[in-house]
């Protein structure tokens, strides 16, 4: 039993903020946030765009794409951060709106390797012989997690949704592997509301995005060579034959990293947060969706997909398309 990505889709909020923008309220400017990230610009939520609006709208996008009905899915997995409420889970809420009236519904919170996560979490269900059909969604409103005055958080982060069904194969080649770390988790964090009981004040306090550059970039420029050579080594893959490197789209830079320790061509290495920024659990569904439309994505290519982030959470999984 194997497993296919047979339909995609995403949905990006209609408000654009892009650098000059930015150095409107914080002290910042285009060439500095070009040249440390490759980040132009970034989608941001208006307030009605929610994140079960925006996951529902890209799931509808990728049920289309693929050719089924929203009651044909089985299984629906949300990875976010940012969900609209603590219950219901941002999955029923999606459910809901969709119509999937035969799916089980759960979210995960894996970060930035949120979309990854859930992938395998699908493949597992599906090679279980559980579920055939499953929708995934990356999806994030981090926009209200940021600290607008803080510049070295702010210029990173976008909004949007992408989404994906994921339905059983007869043959492929494919491979997962992932991981943690919570004794890093201190480098890139967000505090939940303050305890809220009778006896504490200010219980609605809530936190912002913390995160400690250097501390990541030297993470991610490591540990995703060395998982996508973990995932290939274990499909039997030489690195050479491998059609495109779909990676979490976060910083131009660890990208061009990644390429050059792995010995890859950069060209092999889309990448698009210079429209979206740092779009989450979001960045590589939405990645895999304008591939998708561009016609770059072809039966019998071999994909590589990785992602990194809070946590610490990493991983990488090796797909035929």
């Amino acid at each position: 039993m194997s497993v296919r990505i047979i339909g995609t889709g995403s949905y990006l909020p209609k408000k654009v903020a892009d650098n000059n923008f930015l150095s409107t309220i914080v002290d910042t400017d285009d060439e500095w946030i070009r040249q440390r990230t490759g980040i132009k610009e970034r989608h941001l939520s208006n307030g009605k765009e929610g994140t079960t609006y925006m996951a529902a709208h890209a799931a509808e996008a990728a049920l289309e794409n693929a050719g089924i009905g929203a009651d044909e899915l089985d299984l629906i997995i949300v990875a976010t951060v940012s969900a609209d409420t603590y219950v219901p889970s941002t999955s029923c809420s999606v459910q809901g709106a969709i119509g999937a009236i035969r799916a089980t519904c759960f979210d995960i919170n894996a970060a930035c390797s949120g979309f990854l996560f859930a992938l395998h979490t699908a493949h597992a269900y599906i090679c279980a012989g559980i579920y055939k059909n499953v929708l995934l969604v990356g999806v994030e409103v981090l926009s209200k997690l940021i600290d607008w005055k803080d510049r070295s958080t702010c210029v990173l982060f976008g909004d949007g949704a992408g989404a994906a069904v994921v339905t059983a194969a007869d043959h492929g080649r494919e491979g997962f592997v992932q991981w943690s770390d919570g004794a890093g988790g201190e480098v890139l964090t967000c505090p939940g509301r303050a305890v809220g009981n009778p006896w504490k004040e200010n219980a609605s306090e809530t936190g912002y995005i913390q995160m400690s550059g250097q501390e990541v970039f030297r993470f991610a420029v490591k540990k995703v060579p060395e998982c996508i050579r973990q995932v290939t080594e274990k499909t039997g893959t030489k690195l050479e034959t491998i059609d495109w490197f779909v990676l979490h789209q976060a910083n131009s830079r660890i990208i061009q990293s990644v390429a050059k320790r792995l010995g890859v061509p950069e060209e092999k290495f889309p990448m698009n947060m210079e429209q979206y920024g740092n779009t989450s659990a979001a960045s590589i569904p939405i990645l895999l969706d304008e591939m998708n439309k561009k016609g770059m994505l072809q039966p019998g290519q071999k994909i590589i997909l990785s992602g990194f982030g809070a946590g610490l959470t990493w991983g990488a999984a090796q797909l035929e398309w």
